[in-house]
Protein backbone atom coordinates (compact mmCIF):
# COMPACT_ATOMS: atom_id res chain seq x y z
CA UNK A 1 0.00 0.00 0.00
CA UNK A 2 1.25 3.36 -0.84
CA UNK A 3 0.40 6.14 1.73
CA UNK A 4 2.04 8.80 -0.23
CA UNK A 5 -0.09 8.47 -3.51
CA UNK A 6 -3.16 6.65 -3.16
CA UNK A 7 -6.61 6.85 -1.91
CA UNK A 8 -5.95 5.53 1.43
CA UNK A 9 -8.81 5.72 4.30
CA UNK A 10 -8.09 5.72 7.71
CA UNK A 11 -10.58 5.88 10.23
CA UNK A 12 -10.58 7.15 14.10
CA UNK A 13 -12.83 6.21 16.50
CA UNK A 14 -13.34 9.62 18.84
CA UNK A 15 -12.87 13.14 17.82
CA UNK A 16 -10.83 14.60 21.04
CA UNK A 17 -7.01 16.38 20.88
CA UNK A 18 -5.39 12.87 20.79
CA UNK A 19 -7.40 12.38 17.56
CA UNK A 20 -6.36 15.97 16.74
CA UNK A 21 -2.98 15.61 17.48
CA UNK A 22 -2.80 12.39 15.52
CA UNK A 23 -4.24 13.83 12.21
CA UNK A 24 -1.31 17.01 12.26
CA UNK A 25 0.88 13.64 11.45
CA UNK A 26 -1.41 12.37 8.77
CA UNK A 27 -1.15 15.45 6.56
CA UNK A 28 2.38 13.99 6.21
CA UNK A 29 1.23 11.28 4.19
CA UNK A 30 -1.69 11.35 1.60
CA UNK A 31 -4.29 9.68 3.10
CA UNK A 32 -7.85 10.50 4.25
CA UNK A 33 -8.87 11.11 7.67
CA UNK A 34 -12.39 9.72 9.18
CA UNK A 35 -13.50 10.65 12.56
CA UNK A 36 -16.35 9.34 14.65
CA UNK A 37 -17.19 11.33 17.86
CA UNK A 38 -20.32 12.23 19.87
CA UNK A 39 -20.15 15.59 19.57
CA UNK A 40 -20.48 18.32 17.01
CA UNK A 41 -17.47 20.74 18.55
CA UNK A 42 -14.94 18.15 18.73
CA UNK A 43 -11.66 19.17 18.47
CA UNK A 44 -11.00 17.12 15.38
CA UNK A 45 -13.77 17.86 13.52
CA UNK A 46 -11.63 20.54 11.56
CA UNK A 47 -8.79 18.77 11.24
CA UNK A 48 -10.21 15.82 9.13
CA UNK A 49 -11.55 14.79 5.95
CA UNK A 50 -14.83 13.52 6.77
CA UNK A 51 -16.43 13.98 9.76
CA UNK A 52 -19.65 11.56 11.49
CA UNK A 53 -21.12 12.21 14.59
CA UNK A 54 -22.72 9.14 16.36
CA UNK A 55 -22.24 7.07 19.80
CA UNK A 56 -18.85 5.43 20.10
CA UNK A 57 -20.84 2.78 22.02
CA UNK A 58 -23.56 1.63 19.83
CA UNK A 59 -22.59 -1.69 17.67
CA UNK A 60 -24.50 -0.42 14.15
CA UNK A 61 -23.04 3.07 14.17
CA UNK A 62 -19.45 2.23 14.53
CA UNK A 63 -20.11 -1.06 12.49
CA UNK A 64 -21.37 1.10 9.60
CA UNK A 65 -18.50 3.70 10.11
CA UNK A 66 -15.68 0.79 10.53
CA UNK A 67 -17.26 -0.30 7.03
CA UNK A 68 -16.44 2.80 4.96
CA UNK A 69 -12.06 2.56 6.08
CA UNK A 70 -9.25 0.42 5.45
CA UNK A 71 -7.50 0.76 8.46
CA UNK A 72 -9.33 1.55 11.80
CA UNK A 73 -7.98 3.05 15.37
CA UNK A 74 -9.39 5.01 18.69
CA UNK A 75 -8.22 7.78 20.34
CA UNK A 76 -10.39 6.25 23.55
CA UNK A 77 -10.93 2.94 24.86
CA UNK A 78 -15.21 3.61 25.49
CA UNK A 79 -15.78 1.68 22.06
CA UNK A 80 -18.19 -1.02 20.86
CA UNK A 81 -15.99 -4.14 20.73
CA UNK A 82 -18.64 -6.34 19.21
CA UNK A 83 -18.76 -4.04 15.76
CA UNK A 84 -14.95 -4.52 15.72
CA UNK A 85 -14.31 -8.01 16.14
CA UNK A 86 -16.93 -8.15 13.12
CA UNK A 87 -15.00 -5.48 11.24
CA UNK A 88 -12.14 -7.59 11.55
CA UNK A 89 -13.81 -10.84 10.38
CA UNK A 90 -14.79 -8.89 7.53
CA UNK A 91 -11.20 -7.87 6.17
CA UNK A 92 -10.77 -4.43 7.68
CA UNK A 93 -7.86 -3.70 9.83
CA UNK A 94 -8.28 -2.73 13.61
CA UNK A 95 -5.23 -1.45 15.75
CA UNK A 96 -5.20 -1.99 18.38
CA UNK A 97 -6.94 -5.47 17.98
CA UNK A 98 -10.45 -5.77 19.37
CA UNK A 99 -8.74 -8.80 21.58
CA UNK A 100 -6.18 -6.32 22.90
CA UNK A 101 -8.85 -3.77 23.71
CA UNK A 102 -11.05 -6.52 25.44
CA UNK A 103 -8.13 -7.24 28.03
CA UNK A 104 -7.81 -3.74 28.75
CA UNK A 105 -11.04 -1.69 28.45
CA UNK A 106 -12.44 -2.99 31.94
CA UNK A 107 -9.94 -2.57 34.72
CA UNK A 108 -10.85 -6.03 36.65
CA UNK A 109 -9.96 -7.99 33.37
CA UNK A 110 -6.46 -5.95 33.15
CA UNK A 111 -5.86 -6.38 36.46
CA UNK A 112 -6.61 -10.28 36.23
CA UNK A 113 -4.81 -10.20 33.20
CA UNK A 114 -1.03 -8.93 34.82
CA UNK A 115 -2.10 -11.41 38.03
CA UNK A 116 -2.40 -14.32 34.95
CA UNK A 117 0.93 -13.44 33.10
CA UNK A 118 3.18 -12.56 36.22
CA UNK A 119 3.83 -9.12 35.45
CA UNK A 120 4.35 -6.96 38.57
CA UNK A 121 1.11 -5.31 40.16
CA UNK A 122 -0.66 -3.99 43.05
CA UNK A 123 -2.98 -6.82 45.28
CA UNK A 124 -6.62 -6.38 44.35
CA UNK A 125 -9.63 -7.88 44.81
CA UNK A 126 -12.73 -7.23 42.51
CA UNK A 127 -16.01 -6.62 43.69
CA UNK A 128 -19.52 -6.85 41.46
CA UNK A 129 -21.47 -3.97 43.41
CA UNK A 130 -20.75 -1.66 46.25
CA UNK A 131 -22.55 -3.38 49.03
CA UNK A 132 -19.95 -6.56 48.73
CA UNK A 133 -16.98 -3.90 49.00
CA UNK A 134 -19.18 -2.60 52.28
CA UNK A 135 -19.91 -5.99 53.65
CA UNK A 136 -15.47 -6.81 53.61
CA UNK A 137 -14.79 -3.42 55.08
CA UNK A 138 -17.26 -3.16 57.58
CA UNK A 139 -15.77 -6.99 58.90
CA UNK A 140 -12.02 -5.15 58.42
CA UNK A 141 -11.09 -7.99 55.91
CA UNK A 142 -9.90 -4.98 53.61
CA UNK A 143 -7.10 -2.78 55.54
CA UNK A 144 -7.61 0.88 55.26
CA UNK A 145 -6.50 2.90 53.14
CA UNK A 146 -7.22 1.39 50.11
CA UNK A 147 -7.71 2.37 46.23
CA UNK A 148 -10.61 2.54 45.10
CA UNK A 149 -11.57 2.19 41.23
CA UNK A 150 -14.56 1.45 39.14
CA UNK A 151 -13.97 -1.30 36.47
CA UNK A 152 -15.29 0.60 33.48
CA UNK A 153 -15.75 4.18 32.42
CA UNK A 154 -13.04 6.06 34.49
CA UNK A 155 -10.82 8.58 32.64
CA UNK A 156 -8.75 11.60 33.88
CA UNK A 157 -8.78 10.86 37.56
CA UNK A 158 -13.18 10.26 37.66
CA UNK A 159 -13.53 6.86 39.13
CA UNK A 160 -10.25 6.37 40.98
CA UNK A 161 -11.24 7.30 44.87
CA UNK A 162 -8.21 6.74 48.07
CA UNK A 163 -10.78 5.48 50.86
CA UNK A 164 -9.36 6.73 53.72
CA UNK A 165 -12.39 5.81 56.79
CA UNK A 166 -15.77 3.65 55.81
CA UNK A 167 -17.78 6.89 55.49
CA UNK A 168 -15.79 7.29 52.20
CA UNK A 169 -17.66 4.37 50.81
CA UNK A 170 -21.37 6.24 51.11
CA UNK A 171 -19.98 9.37 48.32
CA UNK A 172 -19.37 6.27 45.43
CA UNK A 173 -21.34 4.66 42.96
CA UNK A 174 -22.95 1.02 42.90
CA UNK A 175 -20.45 -0.10 39.98
CA UNK A 176 -18.16 -3.13 39.84
CA UNK A 177 -15.09 -2.08 41.25
CA UNK A 178 -11.81 -2.61 42.82
CA UNK A 179 -10.39 -2.26 45.84
CA UNK A 180 -6.21 -2.21 45.92
CA UNK A 181 -4.00 -2.28 48.18
CA UNK A 182 -2.40 1.47 48.60
CA UNK A 183 1.21 1.03 47.15
CA UNK A 184 3.45 3.42 49.24
CA UNK A 185 5.93 4.66 46.44
CA UNK A 186 8.41 7.54 45.45
CA UNK A 187 7.78 7.57 41.59
CA UNK A 188 4.61 7.24 39.50
CA UNK A 189 6.94 6.21 36.20
CA UNK A 190 5.03 5.37 32.72
CA UNK A 191 6.74 4.01 29.38
CA UNK A 192 5.25 4.11 25.83
CA UNK A 193 5.82 1.41 23.69
CA UNK A 194 5.30 1.23 19.82
CA UNK A 195 4.84 -1.86 18.06
CA UNK A 196 4.13 -2.77 14.45
CA UNK A 197 2.21 -5.76 12.62
CA UNK A 198 5.36 -6.84 11.57
CA UNK A 199 6.59 -7.84 15.55
CA UNK A 200 9.23 -4.19 15.37
CA UNK A 201 8.66 -2.64 18.82
CA UNK A 202 10.29 0.30 20.34
CA UNK A 203 9.95 2.04 23.46
CA UNK A 204 10.37 5.46 24.54
CA UNK A 205 12.38 7.08 27.57
CA UNK A 206 11.03 6.34 31.32
CA UNK A 207 8.97 9.08 31.94
CA UNK A 208 7.96 10.73 35.48
CA UNK A 209 4.59 12.01 36.57
CA UNK A 210 3.55 14.55 39.27
CA UNK A 211 -0.34 14.24 39.80
CA UNK A 212 -2.39 17.23 41.40
CA UNK A 213 -3.21 15.98 44.66
CA UNK A 214 -6.86 16.66 44.64
CA UNK A 215 -8.10 15.55 40.74
CA UNK A 216 -6.25 12.87 40.81
CA UNK A 217 -4.23 13.86 37.46
CA UNK A 218 -1.20 14.23 36.06
CA UNK A 219 -0.07 17.99 36.06
CA UNK A 220 3.56 17.33 34.78
CA UNK A 221 5.19 15.11 32.60
CA UNK A 222 9.14 14.95 32.78
CA UNK A 223 11.31 13.05 30.53
CA UNK A 224 13.78 11.71 31.13
CA UNK A 225 12.50 10.58 34.52
CA UNK A 226 14.53 12.07 37.41
CA UNK A 227 16.14 7.86 38.37
CA UNK A 228 18.53 5.81 38.33
CA UNK A 229 19.45 4.43 34.79
CA UNK A 230 19.02 0.71 36.21
CA UNK A 231 15.35 1.33 37.76
CA UNK A 232 14.71 2.44 34.04
CA UNK A 233 16.00 -0.21 32.51
CA UNK A 234 13.77 -2.18 34.83
CA UNK A 235 10.59 -0.06 33.38
CA UNK A 236 11.54 0.22 30.25
CA UNK A 237 11.71 -3.91 30.23
CA UNK A 238 8.47 -4.77 32.07
CA UNK A 239 6.55 -2.69 29.54
CA UNK A 240 8.10 -4.34 26.92
CA UNK A 241 6.81 -7.27 28.28
CA UNK A 242 3.17 -6.26 28.59
CA UNK A 243 3.55 -5.06 25.19
CA UNK A 244 4.23 -8.54 24.34
CA UNK A 245 1.52 -10.52 26.24
CA UNK A 246 -1.17 -7.69 25.06
CA UNK A 247 0.13 -8.42 21.42
CA UNK A 248 -0.60 -5.16 21.06
CA UNK A 249 -0.02 -2.51 17.55
CA UNK A 250 0.29 0.95 17.80
CA UNK A 251 0.74 2.69 20.73
CA UNK A 252 0.81 1.02 24.48
CA UNK A 253 1.47 3.48 27.23
CA UNK A 254 2.29 1.10 30.83
CA UNK A 255 1.77 3.50 33.82
CA UNK A 256 3.65 2.17 37.00
CA UNK A 257 4.33 2.99 40.54
CA UNK A 258 8.26 2.82 41.70
CA UNK A 259 8.22 1.50 45.25
CA UNK A 260 10.66 2.74 48.15
CA UNK A 261 12.61 -0.44 47.35
CA UNK A 262 12.98 0.38 43.83
CA UNK A 263 10.36 -2.27 42.63
CA UNK A 264 7.91 -1.52 39.43
CA UNK A 265 4.49 -2.49 39.62
CA UNK A 266 2.34 -1.62 36.42
CA UNK A 267 -0.99 0.38 37.40
CA UNK A 268 -2.52 0.26 34.24
CA UNK A 269 -2.16 0.79 30.16
CA UNK A 270 -3.67 2.56 27.75
CA UNK A 271 -3.66 1.20 24.16
CA UNK A 272 -3.26 4.56 22.58
CA UNK A 273 -1.33 8.02 22.69
CA UNK A 274 -1.33 9.17 25.58
CA UNK A 275 -0.84 12.23 28.22
CA UNK A 276 2.23 11.04 29.41
CA UNK A 277 3.47 10.91 25.54
CA UNK A 278 2.51 14.51 24.62
CA UNK A 279 5.81 16.33 25.25
CA UNK A 280 7.43 13.70 22.60
CA UNK A 281 5.90 16.39 19.62
CA UNK A 282 8.76 18.96 20.62
CA UNK A 283 11.25 16.77 22.70
CA UNK A 284 11.40 13.47 20.30
CA UNK A 285 12.87 12.84 17.08
CA UNK A 286 9.50 11.11 16.16
CA UNK A 287 6.37 12.31 18.01
CA UNK A 288 4.85 9.27 20.07
CA UNK A 289 1.90 10.41 17.29
CA UNK A 290 3.63 10.17 14.35
CA UNK A 291 4.83 6.42 15.77
CA UNK A 292 0.88 5.28 16.33
CA UNK A 293 0.69 6.06 12.70
CA UNK A 294 3.53 4.45 11.34
CA UNK A 295 2.69 1.22 13.87
CA UNK A 296 -0.63 0.80 12.62
CA UNK A 297 -0.07 1.06 9.19
CA UNK A 298 2.89 -1.49 9.18
CA UNK A 299 5.98 1.08 8.08
CA UNK A 300 9.47 1.27 10.01
CA UNK A 301 9.02 2.82 13.42
CA UNK A 302 10.92 6.17 13.78
CA UNK A 303 13.28 6.92 16.17
CA UNK A 304 12.23 7.18 20.04
CA UNK A 305 15.21 9.41 21.29
CA UNK A 306 14.59 12.57 22.61
CA UNK A 307 16.39 15.34 21.36
CA UNK A 308 16.65 17.55 24.30
CA UNK A 309 14.71 17.25 28.13
CA UNK A 310 10.94 17.79 27.64
CA UNK A 311 8.84 18.44 30.17
CA UNK A 312 5.01 18.94 29.62
CA UNK A 313 2.46 20.85 31.50
CA UNK A 314 -1.21 20.05 31.67
CA UNK A 315 -3.98 22.90 30.78
CA UNK A 316 -6.79 22.28 32.80
CA UNK A 317 -9.63 24.06 33.46
CA UNK A 318 -9.52 26.05 37.26
CA UNK A 319 -11.79 25.57 39.81
CA UNK A 320 -14.92 27.77 40.21
CA UNK A 321 -15.17 28.57 36.83
CA UNK A 322 -17.77 26.79 34.03
CA UNK A 323 -18.62 27.77 31.00
CA UNK A 324 -16.92 29.08 27.43
CA UNK A 325 -13.32 29.28 28.03
CA UNK A 326 -10.68 31.77 27.82
CA UNK A 327 -7.33 31.36 28.52
CA UNK A 328 -5.48 33.50 29.91
CA UNK A 329 -1.90 34.97 29.56
CA UNK A 330 -1.00 32.47 26.81
CA UNK A 331 1.08 35.23 25.24
CA UNK A 332 3.17 35.77 27.49
CA UNK A 333 4.54 32.22 27.39
CA UNK A 334 5.30 32.71 23.69
CA UNK A 335 8.17 34.91 24.59
CA UNK A 336 9.89 32.52 26.55
CA UNK A 337 12.69 30.37 24.95
CA UNK A 338 11.78 26.43 24.19
CA UNK A 339 7.93 26.67 25.40
CA UNK A 340 5.36 25.41 23.26
CA UNK A 341 1.03 25.70 24.06
CA UNK A 342 -1.16 23.14 22.37
CA UNK A 343 -4.66 24.68 22.98
CA UNK A 344 -7.02 21.27 22.14
CA UNK A 345 -10.19 23.14 20.48
CA UNK A 346 -12.65 22.67 23.47
CA UNK A 347 -15.33 25.45 23.62
CA UNK A 348 -16.93 24.51 27.02
CA UNK A 349 -14.47 24.58 30.38
CA UNK A 350 -15.19 22.88 33.64
CA UNK A 351 -12.64 22.65 36.68
CA UNK A 352 -9.52 19.68 35.65
CA UNK A 353 -11.13 19.37 32.14
CA UNK A 354 -8.37 19.24 30.30
CA UNK A 355 -8.09 22.04 27.92
CA UNK A 356 -4.26 22.16 26.71
CA UNK A 357 -0.95 21.35 27.16
CA UNK A 358 2.27 23.37 26.90
CA UNK A 359 5.77 21.56 26.55
CA UNK A 360 8.91 23.23 27.27
CA UNK A 361 12.73 21.80 25.96
CA UNK A 362 15.41 22.42 27.97
CA UNK A 363 19.58 21.40 27.74
CA UNK A 364 18.80 20.65 32.05
CA UNK A 365 15.85 18.99 33.37
CA UNK A 366 15.89 21.05 36.93
CA UNK A 367 15.79 24.38 34.76
CA UNK A 368 13.05 23.02 32.63
CA UNK A 369 11.24 22.16 35.58
CA UNK A 370 11.37 25.59 37.01
CA UNK A 371 10.15 26.82 33.98
CA UNK A 372 7.37 24.18 33.69
CA UNK A 373 6.15 25.58 37.37
CA UNK A 374 6.47 28.72 35.97
CA UNK A 375 3.94 28.51 32.94
CA UNK A 376 1.68 26.43 35.13
CA UNK A 377 1.45 29.99 37.47
CA UNK A 378 0.92 32.22 34.57
CA UNK A 379 -1.48 30.40 32.46
CA UNK A 380 -4.96 30.82 33.72
CA UNK A 381 -8.01 28.36 31.86
CA UNK A 382 -11.10 29.81 33.53
CA UNK A 383 -14.38 31.34 31.92
CA UNK A 384 -16.53 34.69 32.12
CA UNK A 385 -18.32 34.80 35.31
Amino acid sequence: MNYFSSEFKLGILGGGQLGKMLLSETRKFDIQTYVLDPSDESPCKIACNHFFKGDLTDFETVYNFGKQVDVLTFEIELVNIEALEKLENEGIRVYPSSKTLRGIQNKGIQKDFYKNNKIPTADYEIFQDLAALKIKVANNQIQLPFVWKCTEFGYDGNGVKIIRESNDLEQLPDVECIAEEMVPFKNELAVIVCRNPSGEIKTYPVVEMEFHPEANQVEYVICPARIEEIVAEKARSIALNVSVKFDHVGLLAVEMFQTEDNRILVNEVAPRPHNSGHYSIEASYTSQFENHLRAILDLPLGNTDSKLTGIMVNLSGEEGFVGNVIYENIEKILGWRGVTPHIYGKKQMRPFRKMGHVTIVHENVNEARILAEKVKNTIRVISRQ
